[in-house]
């Protein structure tokens, strides 16, 4: 569970090599947030090769005990049931094997050998932010920071990192997150994992 800086994700954009920008959030509700999301991982990730193992991992971090941190394994189980997906991300954390605070650390000690060898990480967590921000998506390049919005001090962890902003944070963190919508959970959940899906299969056609 991570806090949302909202002045720094309004400010910050990704240049693609064309010069397009693209922004540094999307609503959950934009029609255009799976190709954004695509499109963002490309420029940060580049192509994925085919290979064992994966080049990629998605390490979806949360636990299915409480309802707004469930985003993460939520996205974990729907990944998983793309099958074609094994050749090229390996993806940890589910709905049944969830990876939370007590777990993280072990499993990044899991990953240090393959991130060594060139594997990227990426990261998929729930935050808390501002009111406004509440729907929206993040992307960002480097390691993700979590429990930051329950003020638990975990390591950091990815090469990218992806964010659903599912609540308000700064007060009562714990209950806000067991008051939340499963509702926008399950939007951000199906958006997330199309537009990871979205970008795996067009490295496959390029």
């Amino acid at each position: 569970m991570d806090h949302i800086d909202d002045v720094a994700l309004t400010a910050q954009t990704m240049i693609l090599g064309s010069g397009e920008l693209l922004p540094g959030r999307l609503h959950v509700d934009s029609p255009d947030a799976c190709w954004w999301l695509a499109r963002s991982l490309s420029a940060c990730l580049g192509r994925l090769p085919e290979g064992q193992p994966p080049a990629l991992a998605i390490v979806c971090i949360g636990t299915d005990r409480s309802t707004g941190d469930s985003l993460g394994p939520i996205v974990g189980s729907k990944l998983r049931e793309w099958r074609f997906l094994e050749k090229y991300a390996a993806v940890l954390g589910t709905l049944d094997d969830p990876v939370h605070a007590g777990n993280l650390g072990e499993t990044i000690g899991l990953l240090e050998h393959r991130q060594r060898d060139g594997c990227h990480i990426l990261a998929v967590d729930a935050c808390l932010g501002k009111l406004g921000s509440v729907g929206y998506i993040t992307f960002a390049d480097g390691p993700l920071r979590p429990g930051t919005g329950v003020n638990k001090d975990l390591p950091h962890i990815g090469t990218a990192h992806i964010t659903g902003v599912v609540n308000v944070g700064g007060f009562m963190e714990y209950l806000v997150l067991q008051n939340t919508r499963l509702s926008l959970v399950m939007r951000m959940a199906d958006a997330i994992a199309r537009g990871i899906i979205a970008y795996i299969s067009d490295s496959l056609v390029r």
